[in-house]
């Protein structure tokens, strides 16, 4: 196998993933009467109309935050707020302006240099898909037959006292999964696949991809996609190691829950809310501590090849977990630091909406609640002021996004590490002890001796000597970047 080639841009990526139903509501888009107000506490099955002109009058917003990279979860028409269930691969729900309004959004997120990624469910459809419909309309003498597992009629789509007759994800009577091993299924989906790319779209992420057990069928996708656009960035959703998708002949990249996973022990710890945690994939907490945290950073670098790490999507919430701010007990120094962290290692950082401005949640669907646009009060200003400096320090310094990672130190509660890239230096040390902290650090190797690091938005620096910075101190909870450069 050669090595893995992967798209370029989204080393300098920072996406920004959008619950289309409640990021924003243009009142441009004609709504169904029966929706719940914007802001009203989400619930599983209501509607608060969010749409894509919503989202397209608020990229101004993204671009000063600093994206440049939405990731939307699903926008196919469907009967669910959360569009999981498609019931038409090929047409934008009417809900969120259609097909046209997605035009709008790619050519005005192209205008600014945004890239547009969109969720694919290939694994299921819905009950109200075409195929599945006929066979709930024509039984046995349905067309499509071999499109879905039928097990036997009836097939108890609407019962939920008795098992589907027929194959669902999780066994769940809303999700007939796809067989995906009939050539009609695989070259619909495909074609689908293959239209949004020439429509415009930048990437697919893949729904519960692993669960889609046939690797000539993800070979075959990413010949297609990639005939349409060499550049098409693909991502599937997988919460362990990944590897086996991950060569170079399948996927790109995937949604990088280990990341996640790993940031919680460390920088949350014992604090976590385990009632939330449970209710998630991760079900219990990972051992604590920077030893823990170093070795388990450690281990997902060498997962993979580094043109696949430089592509990973790290994240710290998303619309599938509670808010990395509520299972830390709104502990702002936790998600600071995981923050601060996030942003200064290998990989695309992913802001799920609302995190930049102290949006609180825990499991579905508290975690999807209203951009509150209508009450700006609620916003967490500086939160907001410290998302958009991390992001303008990463997208300024090339070091912070195609660097080297070298970890220096990983004692108690502090973790310490080199990014380095084409003669730029920085050195990241993070803090996550309730008291301060005073390091001597062995950079022999590393940095030469006389190098002088600058802190970034300080004044202060220090300067290597005999192969180690001494006494340098970090106060509880927090973190401090030097770089060699003078960072304004």
């Amino acid at each position: 196998m050669t090595e893995p080639v992967t798209p370029d841009w989204v080393r300098d990526a920072i996406f920004y993933q959008i619950f289309p139903d409640r990021f924003a509501r243009s009142l441009s888009v004609p709504k169904a009467a029966h929706l719940d107000a914007w802001g009203a506490p989400p619930t599983p099955h209501g509607y608060q109309g969010g749409d894509l002109l919503g989202v397209a009058e608020h990229l101004d917003y993204l671009s000063d935050l600093g994206v440049n990279a939405i990731y939307f979860t699903p926008i196919f028409q469907s009967a669910s707020n959360h569009r999981y269930h498609t019931h038409d691969y090929l047409r934008v729900d009417p809900m969120l302006g259609g097909n046209e309004a997605l035009r709008r959004l790619i050519d005005e997120a192209h205008r600014r240099k945004m890239k547009v990624v969109l969720d694919g469910v290939f694994n299921h459809a819905s009950r109200g898909f075409f195929q599945f419909h006929d066979i709930l309309e024509n039984g046995e003498n349905s067309a499509y037959l071999d499109w879905f597992t039928v097990h036997g009629f009836p097939l108890n789509a609407y019962d939920h006292t008795k098992e589907p007759g027929y194959g669902a994800w999780w066994n769940l009577h809303a999700l007939p999964k796809f067989n995906i091993k009939t050539p009609a299924v695989r070259e619909f989906l495909l074609g689908v696949a293959r239209y949004w790319v020439d429509f415009g779209i930048d990437g697919w992420r893949l729904d519960v991809a692993a669960e889609i057990e046939d690797d000539d069928f993800w070979r075959d996708f990413r010949r297609v996609v990639h005939k349409a656009n060499p550049e098409t960035y693909i991502l599937g959703e997988v919460w362990t190691e990944a590897g086996h998708w991950l060569k170079g002949d399948m996927w790109d990249a995937v949604m990088n829950y280990l990341f996640t996973r790993a940031c919680i022990a460390f920088f949350i710890g014992n604090n976590v809310d385990h009632g939330e945690l449970a209710r998630t994939s991760f079900g219990t907490l990972d051992p604590v501590g920077a030893p823990a945290f170093c070795t388990a950073i450690n281990q997902l670098i060498g997962h993979y090849h580094p043109n696949v790490s430089s592509v990973l999507m790290n994240l710290l919430s998303s619309h599938d977990m509670p808010r990395f701010i509520s299972l830390a007990r709104g502990d702002q120094s936790a998600f600071r630091l995981a923050t601060l962290f996030q942003m200064t290692y290998p990989g695309a950082p992913s802001v799920y909406y609302g995190d930049e401005i102290g949006m609180a949640g825990g499991h579905d669907p508290a975690n999807r609640a209203a951009f509150p646009w209508h009450d700006t009060d609620s916003w967490d200003r500086d939160l907001l002021h410290e998302f958009q400096r991390l992001i303008a320090l990463r997208k300024a310094h090339p070091a912070l996004r195609r660097g080297t990672f070298t970890p220096i130190e990983a004692s108690d509660d502090v973790f310490v590490y080199l990014r380095q890239y084409e003669g730029e230096t920085f050195l990241i040390a993070l803090n996550s002890a309730k008291s301060t902290r005073r390091l001597d650090l062995a950079l022999s190797g590393h940095v030469a001796d006389g190098t002088r690091l600058h802190e970034v938005w300080t004044k202060a620096s220090v300067e290597v000597e005999s192969g180690s910075i001494r006494g340098l101190e970090l106060a509880p909870r927090t973190g401090r970047v030097f770089a060699t450069t003078v960072v304004s």
